[in-house]
């Protein structure tokens, strides 16, 4: 792929030729919007893949902990012990399984993001008061029916607030996935590096940031809607 376009001519002014290589550049903007579009698509079904992913997995290890505390710091020692591992080591690790695709980054991310999880998860499900749960008993709720519709929703904003640190993380991290080709805006990040692009690095690393908050105000906006008693309680 040419990374710099040919020098410009008078009637074509640009900001990044080969003499010319500026942060701000609306012209890279316009030149490259679908190549600009398509690593941000990428790197947003990434990590929403990878942090769904994680759910599913730190949920049922945290109900897991909770039930069987002999295997409680088993669980969060495993969970943080692979947080620790770097992930310019894991996606190679990951590659002999899964190959070079996106669903190496994704289970990569995924597995980053159970230490924070899973903490989260058990943490939230303690806070919730032991008068309530017996309440509960008492007008002959079951297990199943006593954790999703009284212990979950107590136990929501500890877990949201956790998953807001994993999301905002995880759409760090999913630069790191450009070792395998599939690192959406972590690709141009990549490249603007090697080849000195201010333009192309500028408007990933700005996209990258653009995402992490998006995705964390969506999160808290999906919080208050689900948990409407904290808002009354904040007055």
């Amino acid at each position: 792929m040419t990374l710099l376009a040919p020098v410009a001519t008078a009637a074509e002014p640009s900001c990044y030729t080969r003499t010319t290589n500026e942060w701000v550049c609306l012209q890279y903007l316009q030149d490259r919007q679908s190549e600009i579009v398509d690593a941000t698509a990428q790197h947003l079904g990434i990590t929403v893949v990878a942090v769904l992913l994680s759910v599913v997995i730190a949920f049922p290890l945290a109900l897991l902990a909770r039930r069987v505390p002999r295997l409680e710091s088993s669980i969060l020692g495993v969970s943080t012990a692979l947080y620790t591992i770097p992930s310019l080591a894991l996606f190679p690790l990951l590659v002999p399984f899964t190959g070079i695709s996106a669903t190496t980054v994704v289970v990569g991310l995924a597995l980053y993001a159970l230490t924070i999880l899973v903490r989260s998860m058990l943490e939230g499900l303690r806070a919730v008061p032991d008068d309530v749960r017996e309440a509960a008993r008492g007008m002959g709720y079951g297990a199943s029916r006593l954790l999703f519709t009284v212990e979950l929703p107590l136990a929501l904003p500890v877990i949201m607030a956790g998953l807001r640190v994993a999301t905002v993380s995880t759409v760090a991290l999913t630069t790191v996935g450009a070792l395998v080709a599939y690192g959406g805006l972590g690709n141009l990040i990549a490249d603007g590096v090697q080849t000195n692009f201010r333009a192309e690095l500028f408007t990933a690393a700005v996209l990258c940031v653009v995402l992490a908050v998006l995705l964390d105000a969506l999160l808290v906006l999906t919080q208050r809607l689900l948990t409407p008693w904290t808002r009354g309680a904040a007055r």
